[in-house]
């Protein structure tokens, strides 16, 4: 853990394993006009995918779903969100939606260069 220069104050530890996709995400803190404080999660930019190592290219069959796929590839299917950030698309069920398309399985933590 690392000392925010710019306050000099400790950060907030994650309330999300290092294995979440929202691990290391900042949160931050709405204050409502009735004084009420809402916190959220700020926005998760995706990581750019010139820099991942593909383990596998997987041809989608019927029936294939992200999750199924972490678990076979990546070993569990809580990283299903991997598989997604290596894809491109807007909503992850598109990458399953049609048999015979390919998609990347890029190894957790690992880029080129």
């Amino acid at each position: 853990m690392s000392i925010d220069s710019a306050s000099g104050a400790m950060p907030a530890p994650s309330r999300y394993p290092r294995t979440s996709r929202y691990h290391g995400v900042p949160s931050a803190v709405r204050t409502e006009a009735d004084g009420r404080e809402i916190p959220y999660l700020r926005r998760r930019l995706l990581p750019g995918t010139d820099g991942l190592t593909p383990a596998a290219e997987h041809t989608v069959s019927a029936g294939d779903r992200l999750d199924v796929l972490a678990y076979r590839y990546l070993g569990s299917a809580d990283p299903w969100w991997r598989i997604a950030d290596a894809n491109p698309a807007v909503d992850p069920r598109e990458l399953t939606a049609t048999p015979g398309r390919r998609i990347t399985i890029a190894l957790p933590g690992v880029t080129n260069g």
